[in-house]
């Protein structure tokens, strides 16, 4: 609404002003309603979005070398992302990212993304009052992914020898109460919610995927890796990588190998619990509902003492804990990876 279309024609005077014929103060009274209403609904806006509560977010992480001879994954951890954003859109509140990221042929490609990928997506979040946040919250994202990877492989090639790193990347970025994950290879996030049995009336933990492994080995992955000229061999493109999809992997590029993440969104309810995020150094030895179970039991085994933290509530504590031992049991059960696991607790 053009706020100067209520607004009465100019009067041009000498002196001082004379008293305004009624229908002129009408007009005005009108006009003053007006912009009172708006100056009121403005408030009532920006206090609703300073008062609304969200959901509460706190992450805890734990990383294991395990057999390897170097460390290759790395993680983010932003629960509050107004610490490298200057200004927020208009109509969210809060925003949050959490992000693993699991290096192959070297550490390179994983640490750059960890350290940039998150000021890409940044730099690349919608401004003002965008009709569609959903979707330019999506567009941002895949721009964003792209722009990390061809950032990456132009440092990779100016290197010489060139580097041929390359990484997964699973991201989970919450704007408000809704989780908009991101996510390219085979690290994996999972979502714990508590649902009610119908004939007992009692609560069970359910387990909700949030990502979508990429290999060579699922039919689209491997039709779109032989349209580009390239084999799978023993479940591996060429025979040789294990995911069809990455950041970095610059000489498998031609080979179909991209760098688009599958995407996803969910809301968050009052009856969700935890999110785990993990490399497959993880998911090799644990199914996405065995590490769920894992996390509950030490979650609700009170029975058990945990060691806290300084400034840890209890809460915390088993939190904490469970993060650390659901990683040591992976390598307990054998597996020779790097494992690296975020567990973000909800709670409303």
């Amino acid at each position: 609404m053009d706020l100067f279309g209520d607004l009465p024609e100019p009067t041009h005077v000498t002196g001082k002003d004379p008293k305004p014929p009624e229908e002129d103060r009408g007009e005005k009274r009108k006009h003053d309603e007006v912009q009172e209403n708006e100056v009121t609904e403005q408030n009532n806006q920006e206090e609703k979005k300073v008062c609304k509560e969200y959901a509460r977010l706190k992450a805890y992480v734990a990383a294991r070398r395990g057999e390897r001879e170097e460390m290759q994954d790395a993680h983010v951890l932003l629960p509050d992302m107004r610490s490298v954003i200057s200004t927020l859109p208009s109509q969210v509140s809060r925003l949050a990212y959490f992000a693993v990221f699991d290096g192959h042929g070297g550490a390179r490609a994983s640490r750059f993304a960890a350290e940039h990928l998150h000021h890409n997506l940044v730099a690349k979040f919608p401004r003002g009052d965008g009709e569609n946040l959903d979707k330019l919250i999506k567009k941002c994202l895949l721009d964003t992914f792209r722009q990390t990877d061809e950032d990456f492989l132009k440092k990779a090639s100016s290197q010489k020898p060139a580097w041929k790193d390359g990484s997964t990347a699973t991201c989970v970025l919450v704007v408000d109460d809704t989780l908009y994950v991101a996510n390219l290879g085979d690290s994996r996030a999972v979502l714990c919610r508590s649902e009610h049995v119908e004939d007992s009336g009692e609560k069970k933990s359910v387990t909700l995927a949030l990502s979508k492994e990429h290999n060579p080995t699922i039919y689209e992955e491997r039709m779109r890796i032989q349209r580009a000229g390239g084999t799978v061999r023993e479940g591996r493109v060429l025979g040789v990588l294990e995911v069809s999809r990455s950041i970095g992997d610059g000489q498998y590029k031609r080979c179909g190998v991209i760098s688009t993440p599958d995407l996803r969104r969910c809301q968050l309810t009052a009856s969700d619990r935890f999110i785990i995020l993990a490399c497959d150094g993880l998911f090799k030895v644990f199914s996405p509902e065995e590490a769920v179970k894992y996390v509950v039991n030490i979650l609700e085994d009170t029975s058990v003492a945990v060691e806290r933290k300084e400034g840890q509530t209890e809460g915390e504590g088993r939190y904490d804990a469970a993060c650390q031992r659901l990683a040591s049991e992976a390598v307990r059960r054998g597996c020779a990876d790097n494992v690296t696991v975020i567990l973000v607790s909800i709670e409303f």
